[in-house]
């Protein structure tokens, strides 16, 4: 098998027609925190239609395994540490005119306990079922705290924990900060002791640092390097099928694959080979099926990265990633290595530069151009990554392991504001795990299948056995 897998709103690059002016931005009144230059963007191009980045379905979702003997008091008085712990997580978006955050006070977050059936079922399935069903849940950009938790238990040795917040203010790396410091907060309070975690800065002190930085060198030399790497480019579009504007059911649907361990390994090798990442080698994978389809001599390809500069940002909840554009040559009959040498070339200078997109667009004001009329739409390809994964991590008497293994598809998940969105990473066994998410009102189900097995026959094809 090479794959396992069951299973006229507004869009995101629909951009205001002001978006390329640079716009004074005075600070909030006190008590009130600035929205970050990546909350700016998302505040722009949400409509209030409520499909948006702004609406209830915008949410990161994990799901965790957790063995031991879980108390749901203790878990409770955790959940209540950790949005104590972190601002983000009872920050609310005030929009409109002088939009800003506010950050409230500390309280206990929503937990919802169930119990799950303890025989005669397969218990993995019916952990991934469950993380689809919260992830189908919406979790409103006013709702505070937004941290939700929801507590499927088999027994008193075996459950799955559920944890979801939205978008705006809690990004793919933040959900396993909230694991990591959850944990530990379970741990301690287990033992009758307030957590003694390092002290952590909060989102304000990023967009203070945001702000302090617009105007030095850095940030000149890299809208430079943008406004001369990405002259006369527009993102490389995807075929929607169905046009913009048309009734069609919409929401975002999430389809899941994996492919096996060889594919995998080939990967890694050639990865090493080339001297470069494993996900330059699947990016490269992607920007040459986006050249055969095209017939393009050159792809721009978006993908998203963690955004943790600087560096103290690393243990943060926050809203951090970005949203770059990678410009690549695909000349005809190229060789595969050399792609990969230019995707490897491409990301580096990429990262070396990397500002939040809504500023990139101030030097690139066409870039979206091709992504956004009534035929097409963006597809980002990303790579899934955070150093506080839980891989069967035991902390106290639990052991934590991240539910990275998904394969069931859905046909309602978090939402993505427009086009698809990629998602790739390596599982614990080798395999190469990934899901597209899709706006249903412009793909079908089928067309998205057909990108994953188009993805791996390349693969397949330039990789050594």
């Amino acid at each position: 098998m090479r794959r396992d897998e069951t299973g006229a709103s507004s869009s995101l690059w629909t951009l205001p027609t002001d978006l390329t002016t640079t716009e004074p931005r005075p600070e909030p009144p006190p008590g009130r925190v600035a929205l970050s230059r990546q909350q700016e963007f998302l505040h722009m191009v949400d409509d209030g239609s409520g499909s948006g980045p702004f609406g209830p379905h915008y949410t990161i979702v994990g799901g965790w395994r957790i063995r031991g003997p879980l108390d749901v008091a203790v878990l409770r008085s955790a959940l209540a540490d950790v949005v104590a712990r972190h601002e983000s997580l009872r920050t609310m978006i005030v929009r409109g005119p002088g939009p800003h955050q506010l950050v409230r006070p500390p309280q206990e977050p929503h937990l919802h306990v169930e119990e799950l059936p303890t025989t005669g079922t397969d218990r993995e399935h019916d952990a991934e079922i469950l993380l689809n069903e919260v992830e189908s849940r919406p979790v409103p950009a006013t709702e505070c705290p937004s941290l939700r938790a929801h507590l499927g238990r088999f027994d008193r040795e075996d459950a799955v924990l559920v944890l979801a917040a939205h978008h705006t203010g809690v990004d793919g790396w933040s959900i396993q900060v909230v694991l990591r410091d959850l944990a530990h907060c379970y741990r301690a309070r287990l033992a009758g002791r307030p957590p003694e975690l390092p002290k952590v800065r909060q989102y304000r002190d990023y967009v203070r640092w945001q702000r302090q930085a617009a105007d030095g060198p850095a940030v000149a030399a890299a809208r430079r390097y943008w406004a001369d790497h990405l002259r006369d480019a527009v993102l490389t579009p995807v075929r929607i099928d169905w046009p913009r504007g048309r009734h069609q059911a919409d929401g975002t649907a999430w389809y899941r694959f994996r492919f096996d361990q060889d594919l995998g390994r080939r990967v890694r090798a050639y990865a090493a080979e080339r001297r470069c990442t494993p996900f330059m080698v699947l990016a490269a994978a992607h920007v040459r099926q986006l050249a055969d389809a095209t017939g393009l001599d050159e792809v721009v390809m978006p993908t998203f990265t963690p955004g943790r500069r600087p560096a103290w940002t690393v243990d943060m909840v926050g809203s951090f990633f970005n949203l770059l554009p990678l410009r690549i040559a695909t000349p005809p009959g190229g060789r595969f290595a050399d792609l990969v040498d230019r995707v490897r070339a491409t990301c580096l200078a990429a990262i070396r530069h990397e500002i939040p997109f809504v500023d990139l667009l101030g030097v690139a004001p066409d870039l979206m151009r091709a992504a956004a009329d009534q035929e097409h739409a963006s597809c980002v390809f990303q790579l899934v990554q955070s150093p506080f994964m839980a891989v069967d991590e035991r902390i106290g008497d639990l052991t934590y392991r991240a539910m990275r293994r998904r394969l069931r598809s859905q046909e309602f998940g978090s939402q993505i504001p427009d086009g698809a969105l990629w998602a790739v990473e390596f599982d614990a066994t080798g395999g190469i795990v990934g899901s597209i998410g899709y706006r249903r009102s412009q793909f079908r189900a089928d067309t998205v299948a057909a990108l994953v097995d188009g993805h791996h026959d390349v693969l397949d094809r330039v990789l050594p056995a």
